[in-house]
């Protein structure tokens, strides 16, 4: 038979050693109201909900993220061999080699200030915006032959439609660098050809929506230019805005075989050159009958001539109206027909008139 343990009571020394012990290992509660296992479980309860907002704030961080790259937001460095440039024709027909040195000197000097704009392909990108910065940075690559200036800082925008993508090239040419009469008539005649636009009317409008009346219609004046004379023209661009004017003007008299065959007679090597072959074929054109041409049903005549001293009615319902103040003479056109195009043409034969008197 087992001996029986004899228990004994602990000694108040006993009591008070195991009382501090588990003091030590128990950590202060900061609300002593409260039973432990609540305090414990408010502490677990708040590590969660950090870890629960923390996790959220992440997650809205990162669809920010995706929405942005989403929408051609995020600034990414690319190939530039991987950058097709002939995918849209450009509106600035003329590089200027001053212009595209100093370009060259500070992007060498600063680095690349303004990314460009592309959109993917699917065998690389296509280039929306930059131009001169693309081709600055090629330049940079081949001069210096040492594996720098091989990437560009680039906006991966959406691919988008055509309309939009002309109407960004030529918003940034205008702002930046602005373009000749000439390169805003080829854009619009070259966008419309490539079914941006249903026409050159259409897209004069829409890419120069934000240009005068009178603006729009130089532009409508220099892109007959390019339509019917653009294959030939060496100089073009050094057409200044009255030239091609006159021009425009003596193409839609009828003009274009005629000088067709003077361009192809005189072409010179310079401007200068080519407007001596042109000049004199406009001039005959503009000192000529002029042609009429008439379309849809017959309108009655238009009263025409004198009434009174100072009124001319014309034919055409334009009527001109002469007066004079203390700064000279004043002659007033007014009727449907006029517009900025034809103040253009009229300001062009008083010119003739004035300069042979």
């Amino acid at each position: 038979m087992a001996k029986r343990r004899k228990l004994t009571a602990p000694s108040v020394e006993d009591l008070q050693a195991i009382d501090a012990e588990f003091r030590s290992e128990t950590p202060a509660r900061t609300n002593r109201t409260s039973a432990p296992i609540a305090q414990v479980a408010a502490d677990s309860a708040q590590f969660g909900h950090a870890e629960n907002v923390q996790s959220r704030l992440d997650k809205l961080d990162a669809e920010r993220l995706r929405e942005a790259e989403k929408n051609g937001l995020i600034v990414t460095e690319i190939p530039t061999d991987k950058i097709t440039t002939d995918t849209m024709v450009r509106d600035r027909t003329v590089l200027s080699e001053e212009e595209m040195l100093e370009l060259r000197l500070s992007i060498a000097a600063n680095g690349l200030r303004l990314p460009i704009e592309v959109y993917a392909n699917g065998q690389g990108y296509s280039l929306l915006s930059g131009y001169r910065r693309l081709m600055a940075m090629r330049g940079l690559a081949e001069l210096n032959g040492d594996g720098k200036h091989t990437t560009i800082k680039a906006f991966i925008r959406p691919s988008t439609d055509t309309a939009s993508a002309f109407a960004a090239m030529v918003e940034e040419n205008e702002v930046r660098a602005n373009l000749s009469h000439y390169e805003r008539g080829r854009i619009a005649v070259i966008a419309a050809q490539q079914g941006a636009f249903g026409s050159t009317e259409e897209a004069v409008n829409v890419l120069f929506g934000s240009a005068s009346k009178s603006k729009r219609s130089k532009v409508r004046s220099f892109a007959e230019v390019f339509e019917m004379l653009g294959d030939m023209l060496a100089h073009a661009e050094g057409l200044t805005e009255r030239r091609g004017l006159r021009l425009a003007g003596a193409l839609r008299q009828g003009g274009e075989s005629r000088l067709r065959a003077a361009l192809d007679a005189g072409q010179g090597g310079s401007v200068e050159d080519e407007w001596i072959a042109l000049e004199p074929v406009i001039v005959e054109i503009e000192e000529g009958p002029r042609d009429t041409v008439k379309r849809g049903r017959p309108k009655a005549a238009t009263p025409a001539g004198w009434v009174g001293n100072d009124t001319l009615k014309l034919s055409t319902g334009v009527t001109l109206r002469k007066e004079r103040d203390s700064q000279g003479f004043v002659i007033r056109l007014s009727g449907k027909p006029v517009d900025a195009e034809m103040i253009d043409a009229a300001m062009e034969e008083l010119r003739n008139l004035f300069e042979r008197g």
